[in-house]
Formats: structure tokens, C-alpha cells, sequence
């Protein structure tokens, strides 16, 4: 009988999801060339690196300063919500922790805008959900990110079905 505790073997990824904002509001956004979600915008981010014990904010900050090369204190990361995907693209199960920068960045600290993975692009908040993005990005994330900005959120979401299935088990808003 297997360890029901051992992930090792099962198709889990970990990652980070990570929200900057500009002193207008816009939101940072990388138009994917490489996959997962090619052609589509998603905020920074990336997997983290178990295998070495990475925590998520050093997976953040790591993921913000490769991609963005904008290198933020820990401080200046803020972490604003976990969502776990079931089968998602029926290939892997997710755990991702979403990060908001804590303070507005200018364009200038943004050294570069294309590398091997996309282009880095700022867009209205309003219009994000006109952008291609995932289903479960334009369902589920984006929405409760917004909803949620300087609180908390923690969803799970169902990929096995469509429509996807999903619950939001642990929210509360800034006051």
C-alpha cells in the first residue's frame, strides 16, 4: 500500500502567482510564449523549487526578480491567497500562493519587458478580463484577487468537470 502523504510520484506542482501594480493600477502581465497557457497573459510567476526547500516567498521574489529582474525586500511581498487546482488541463494537480507587491512600481524599475518566455506588458485592471487568460484565471483567480486585494483567499478548483467546480473555503476582505 502507498503513502498517501508521499507526493513524490503523484502529478502535484507548486507555484506562485505574483500581482504588481503600477502607480495608475495597472497590473503587470507576461503574454506567454511557452507553456503552460501559451498565447495568454498571466501575472509573473512560476514553479517552485521544492527540491532545493524553497519556501513560496523566496519562489516569489526569486520569480518577480528573473522575469522582471526588479529585485523587492521580503517586506514589499505580501502573501494574498492560495488556490489548489484539481487536474487541471488533466494532467497535474496545483498549489499556487498568489503574492500582491505591497507598493506601487514605477516602469522604470522594470529593466526588461521580453525574454525567453513572453512579454511583459502593463494593463488596465478593468480590461484583464478581456485579456486571453485561463479559465480558471478569468472564473476564479482574477475576480477573488481583485475582490480580495489586501486580504486573503483561499480556493479550490475542481478541473476534472466542465464546467469546473469551485469553492472559496477561507476569504476575508481588508477593512
Amino acid at each position: 500500500m502507498s503513502d498517501p502523504h508521499d507526493i513524490s510520484a503523484l502529478p502535484y506542482r507548486i507555484a506562485v502567482l505574483c500581482y504588481l501594480y503600477d502607480e495608475a493600477g495597472r497590473l503587470l502581465l507576461l503574454h506567454r510564449k511557452k507553456e503552460p497557457n501559451t498565447h495568454m497573459y498571466s501575472p509573473i510567476g512560476g514553479k517552485l523549487e521544492a527540491a532545493i526547500g524553497e519556501s513560496p516567498h523566496e519562489c516569489a521574489l526569486r520569480e518577480i526578480r528573473e522575469e522582471s529582474e526588479l529585485a523587492l525586500a521580503p517586506s514589499e511581498i505580501k502573501l494574498c491567497g492560495i488556490v489548489s487546482e484539481k487536474a487541471y488541463q488533466g494532467r497535474h494537480h496545483w498549489l499556487i500562493f498568489l503574492f500582491e507587491v505591497t507598493r506601487p512600481i514605477r516602469h522604470g524599475e522594470i529593466r526588461r519587458t521580453q525574454f525567453e518566455e513572453g512579454t511583459l506588458e502593463w494593463h488596465e485592471v478593468a480590461k484583464v478580463a478581456d485579456l486571453p487568460i485561463p479559465s480558471t484565471d478569468r472564473e476564479v483567480m482574477w475576480p477573488n484577487v481583485q475582490k480580495h486585494r489586501g486580504g486573503f483567499v483561499m480556493a479550490h478548483i475542481d478541473c476534472r468537470e466542465e464546467p469546473m467546480r469551485w469553492t472559496i473555503d477561507e476569504s476575508w476582505l481588508k477593512r
